[in-house]
């Protein structure tokens, strides 16, 4: 029996294969402006990269700022010189054309959507790249609606994100929503701060902490369809 009749899913890392696009976005940036790319200029990108958006999810930086600023500091870190405007500009270009899927992403989409089941995405990614990549992937015809922070004025996790999305699913009962998502200070906190089910996709085995405690945890995306009540 199904236990939801509308899903949210989050992106990077839950449907899209983000790691893979990220780093190839990345190969392409940095040699199209003659940067080095090797172990150590992918390392220190990522490093910024997610101290930027680690403070974007605490309320503590903008899009528009830590998108250019990251390019800006790993120029200072590598002894480089370029335009970190027009690299992160070129970047979105790149991860925009980039849209792999995680293993069974299309799947559980397609099952969700046979089931009955409404949905929709739901993320703090950059919104030129997540209509890109919505575009040119096979998860477009399942997807009713696709929730950007940068289009909603509000981000993961605040509550707001989540009514926001609801309300304009026309969701009439919040028992019967759930959201899927890896992120456990955007989804899983956000989900329980707005008192919505939340499925925490964490297929490395990690454990949740205690002061996050998601509803349910999923290693794999057919554990999410079983969740959800799809026999898959």
């Amino acid at each position: 029996m199904r236990r939801y009749d509308i899903v949210l899913l989050d992106a990077d890392n839950t449907l899209f294969d983000f790691n893979a696009a990220e780093t190839a976005a990345l190969e392409r940036t940095l040699k199209e402006f003659g940067w080095p790319w090797n172990a150590e200029s992918r390392e220190a990108y990522l490093e910024i990269n997610h101290a930027l958006w680690t403070a974007f999810d605490q309320g503590k930086a903008e899009e528009a700022f830590l998108t250019v600023e990251r390019f800006r500091r790993l120029g200072e870190r590598l002894g480089q010189a370029g335009d970190p405007e027009a690299m992160n500009c070129r970047y979105l270009d790149h991860l925009g054309a980039c849209s792999m899927l995680l293993p069974g992403a299309e799947e559980l989409c397609r099952a969700l959507w046979e089931a009955g089941c409404r949905l929709a995405l739901a993320t703090n990614g950059v919104a030129r790249v997540q209509h890109a990549r919505l575009e040119g992937s096979p998860l477009a015809p399942y997807l009713e609606r696709l929730f950007i922070s940068g289009e909603m004025g509000c981000r993961k996790p605040e509550p707001a994100f989540f009514y926001a999305a609801l309300s304009a699913m026309g969701a009439e009962d919040i028992r019967r929503c759930v959201m899927v998502g890896d992120g456990l200070g955007s989804d899983v906190k956000g989900s329980l701060a707005a008192g919505l089910d939340v499925i925490w996709f964490a297929p490395g085995g990690e454990a949740a902490p205690a002061a996050l405690p998601p509803t349910y945890i999923a290693r794999s995306l057919e554990e999410v369809g079983r969740i959800i009540g799809l026999n898959i």
